[in-house]
């Protein structure tokens, strides 16, 4: 993909489905009993890899665009798949199955493709294991593919050393099935769809500082989910609203959930203009419409608890810091460079192509903004929120951006650049 400045962005958006939500709601359902109808699902290719290892796993899932409906199996109604559970790309499917699967009275193989197989397992295997799953790395290097005999779970307490939705998530599917309360506590809150769409489903779940914790299940009832537009998604075209000149955007139906809207936060500590409208809630989640405009932008200090409500809006985050003023230091984002590429290497590496003054740190990076970028040829590395922030980057930069591997973005939003090229003619 090619892209060149444009002048202004006009229109309104309607994100697609929240990634983690939709992942969430097809595992839940699965393992509910009764219909469960998902509206808004996103039809990316995570999303759809956790519909065909649940359907592999005998759970009858009907995906037609506008609804997916799950005819759940119940909790114990999972049956032995017949070869290998092919998550793909994505980790949540990894991770969160994971800990579904480490109850079950099967043994199976999960694995994806080349980049799962580079992504760090040991943070679930090893609390997994003290529940007494029995899961193992296969090559014995921390990573997929992963072999898992299903086994009876102890409850445990477990202090995470990271603030990791997916590491949570997957202790507390184990703990539906282990025989007493299990609970994570985590250094900082990290994204809580899971314990949200507990409650929805029925499941007795409670929260308490950076603590989550489970009772067991006997069963989970099945739902009508309306899934919130994905606000990771939405982080493009609010960063595209604030830094084109001459815009006005409004992105239509955002989750706005409180672990997750650090992107918002950053925003306006940096002056962005934004407003909310329409705010309501969905299937316990909170959503509204945004209206962003073009916003002279400064500098600002991103690190701390605030890290994981913004883990993925970071390298979009770089992206604002370069058309602001004065420096934009991120810190304490170790875990960026564990994600489908090193968001820290690649964003430093790719932006300083363009012109910018950025420099990587140990966990994050250093950028002094207000330097005009120009065109470059960005390796993604097939990563989808790399390839996705330097198109937007490409809209305020002189000459050419051509993005390489660009069709990475169908791992979470299929129809992003014809999306963006409306809102570019319509700017016209």
């Amino acid at each position: 993909m090619i892209f060149k400045k444009v002048n202004a962005l006009k229109g309104e958006v309607i994100i697609p489905g929240d990634k983690s939500i939709s992942h969430r709601a097809i595992m839940l359902g699965s393992l509910a009993e009764g219909t469960t109808e998902i509206s808004n699902f996103l039809q990316g290719a995570d999303c759809l890899s956790t519909i065909a290892c649940f359907q592999q796993m005998g759970v009858s899932i009907e995906n037609k665009k506008n609804m997916v409906t799950i005819k759940g199996n119940g909790l114990h109604g999972l049956k032995k798949p017949s070869g290998l559970l092919d998550v793909g790309n994505s980790g949540t499917t990894t991770r969160l199955m994971s800990g579904i699967l480490a109850a079950q009275n099967f043994s199976c193989t999960v694995n994806g493709d080349a980049s799962i197989q580079k992504r760090p397992m040991n943070r679930i295997i090893t609390p997994l294991s003290q529940m007494g799953a029995e899961i193992k790395s296969i090559k014995e290097n921390g990573c997929a593919p992963l072999e898992i005999t299903g086994k009876p779970l102890h409850s445990i307490h477990y202090d995470s050393p990271v603030a990791s939705a997916q590491v949570k998530s997957s202790i507390l599917l184990a703990g539906l099935y282990a025989d007493g309360v299990t609970s994570v506590t985590e250094p900082y809150i990290s994204r809580n769809h899971t314990e949200l769409m507990f409650r929805y489903f029925g499941v007795d779940t409670t929260t308490e500082g950076t603590t989550a914790s489970v009772k067991p299940a006997t069963k989970l009832i099945g739902q009508k989910v309306m899934v919130p537009g994905d606000i990771s998604s939405a982080a493009y075209f609010i960063a595209a609203g604030l830094i084109v000149p001459n815009t006005e955007l409004v992105i239509k139906n955002v989750g706005i959930n409180p672990t997750r809207d650090g992107i918002l936060r950053v925003c306006e500590a940096m002056g962005a203009t934004i407003t909310y409208e329409n705010k309501q809630d969905l299937s316990g989640e909170p959503t509204a419409d945004l209206v962003v405009r073009t916003s002279n932008l400064h500098g600002t200090t991103i690190g701390g608890s605030i890290i994981p409500t913004l883990i993925d809006e970071i390298p979009i985050i770089a992206i604002l810091a370069c058309f602001a003023e004065g420096t934009t230091i991120i810190k304490d984002a170790q875990e960026l460079k564990v994600k489908e590429s090193n968001r820290i290497d690649v964003m430093v590496e790719n932006l300083s192509k363009m012109g910018a003054d950025i420099t990587a740190t140990d966990d994050g990076m250093i950028i002094n903004g207000g330097k005009a970028l120009h065109g470059a040829t960005i390796d993604s590395k097939l990563d989808h929120r790399i390839a996705m922030s330097f198109a937007i980057a490409g809209l305020c930069a002189e000459g050419e951006t051509k993005i390489e591997g660009a069709e990475c973005v169908n791992i979470s939003f299929p129809n992003f650049y014809q999306y963006l090229d409306t809102l570019i003619q319509n700017g016209k």
